[in-house]
């Protein structure tokens, strides 16, 4: 009896130990690069995400126009038309070469994800010292 009681006990935990590594959530990714001279439209990578929030955060920016800010409109890669979703407009960074703007965008569901870079402007080219994608 104390045998099998033992092996039942660890079937229990060894099942607890199996569904709380896969119930755990998933791990927070990101990288970093920078935009040199990205023209109206300007598509960044893409990233895999499996849901989760989206952070974008560009530091020192500076454009061809006015230096003021720029359009960042996330959009979700998919088959047909590409769903977009808030349109972030991006200040701070124009104000130092140290500044930072960030944009937060909520869960919108696991796929594959980028920016586009002012959209609606036309002639205006922007360069970002550091950006970092956090999803």
């Amino acid at each position: 009896m104390r045998d099998s009681g033992r092996r039942i006990g660890i079937a229990v935990l060894g099942a607890a130990a199996v569904l709380g590594f896969v119930a755990s959530p998933a791990q927070a990714s990101s990288y970093t690069s920078y935009l040199s001279n990205a023209g109206p439209g300007f598509e960044s990578s893409r990233w895999n995400d499996n849901g989760g929030t989206t952070v974008i955060k560009f530091t020192g920016c500076r454009d061809n126009y006015t230096d003021t800010g720029m359009h960042i409109l996330l959009r979700k890669d998919v088959l047909g038309v590409d769903p977009a979703y808030v349109n972030g407009y991006f200040t701070n960074c124009f104000t130092s070469t140290t500044a930072t703007s960030t944009g937060t965008w909520v869960d919108h569901g696991s796929g594959s994800y980028y920016f586009v870079v002012n959209s609606s402007l036309v002639g205006v080219n922007v360069w970002v010292n550091s950006l970092t994608i956090s999803y």
